[in-house]
């Protein structure tokens, strides 16, 4: 998802699991509660660091100021130290990361203004503000995404579910161009249920030329945040953003649209009882209806699931993240309705080894 000195679509799984961590978010590994803290402690070089920020504006540098935060977020207890101080001081200098800062840059003293910039961004994260909305963009993929609270944050295994779409697209395409008879070049049409952000449906139609989306949400900011970051990639003419909830009453409104060859979605899926255990990072600034699943995490999954028959092509695709303990309960769940004519195709763990993501698919009548 993000580019520490390298396109992050190449990066080693350590460094996707570190950065992992920094977003934090994984309903076995979000253990953690709110800050007890009323305000934020600062170092004992504060004091100096200031008087030489007002007194000497320009000696200090962005190693000075990196080295100086990791210290305060550390003393405060903030997930991640020196790599939030690293993203906002790069930030700052324009850079989408510390390491891709060239040497020149590196010694070049700061000026008053972007001490102040570094200042502001840092007390942010000082109170747990999560840092894709500190700095108010994330990278996903290969695209640079507007990012604001309370709208959900992309992570970083959700990746590996745009490349099963586009390796199942792939896979269709070469099926066709062996047939012996002309077949016309395929239009996918997609379905995004909880676009969020848009990360997903901006690179599945990034990555799929001649697909076209439609995605929906039931919150009005993901909604706006969507059709916001579609305008800047300029994706505008190819997406369809809709604002309602999943629901059987969805059907007749989203058939107008035709039928579809891919339904997608990371919906809610932490089982309820694991939501009071988030990092206050999220507990704090996101929206925690994107996340709480009900009581077995598959409220919002049971929804797309009983939708998708009436809106999918014959032999199309819903795509699902879910939590990894899931795919036993969802095939169950599909074996006890087989009126849905769904079959759970296949299973795909994530970069972590686990059980993630669900190719479930229509059968014909």
């Amino acid at each position: 998802m993000w580019k520490p000195g390298t396109d992050f679509t190449r990066m080693s799984c350590l460094t996707r699991l570190l950065l992992r961590r920094l977003l934090p978010f994984s309903p076995q590994c979000v253990l953690g509660g709110l800050s007890q803290r009323k305000g934020p402690i600062l170092s004992p070089e504060w004091s100096s660091l200031r008087h030489s920020c007002s007194a000497r504006p320009g000696l200090l540098t962005a190693t000075d100021m990196v080295n100086y935060w990791q210290k305060v977020f550390e003393t405060n207890g903030i997930p991640e130290a020196r790599e939030s101080s690293e993203y906002i001081v790069s930030f700052v200098l324009g850079a989408k990361t510390f390491q891709s800062l060239n040497s020149k840059s590196l010694r070049t003293p700061l000026t008053a203004v972007q001490q102040e910039q570094i200042q502001q961004l840092s007390n942010k994260r000082l109170e747990r503000m999560p840092v894709q909305y500190v700095l108010g963009e994330w990278d996903f993929q290969d695209l640079t995404l507007k990012m604001r609270p309370p709208v959900f944050i992309p992570r970083p295994e959700t990746e590996d579910l745009i490349s099963l779409i586009v390796e199942e697209e792939s896979q269709t395409c070469e099926k066709n161009s062996g047939l012996c008879f002309a077949v016309p070049v395929p239009h996918p049409v997609i379905l995004e249920i909880g676009c969020g952000s848009g990360a997903i449906a901006l690179s599945l139609l990034c990555k799929l030329p001649q697909s076209r989306v439609i995605a929906v949400d039931k919150k009005e900011a993901a909604v706006d945040l969507t059709r916001e970051n579609a305008h800047r990639l300029q994706l505008q003419e190819r997406i369809h953003v809709l604002h309602h909830d999943v629901s059987y009453s969805s059907a007749k409104q989203l058939q107008l649209w035709g039928p579809i060859d891919f339904i997608v979605s990371n919906p809610p899926y932490v089982f309820h009882e694991d939501m009071a255990s988030l990092d206050a990072e999220i507990l704090r600034y996101e929206d925690l209806g994107a996340l709480d699943g009900g009581d077995d995490g598959m409220r919002v999954i049971k929804a797309i699931l009983s939708l998708a028959p009436s809106l999918l092509k014959d032999s199309g695709s819903v795509f699902l993240e879910v939590d990894p303990r899931h795919p036993n309960m969802v095939e169950n769940w599909l074996q006890a309705h087989p009126n849905l004519l769904l079959v759970l195709h296949a299973i795909h763990k994530d970069f972590c080894g686990k059980p993630r993501f669900l190719h479930i698919q229509k059968q014909s009548r």
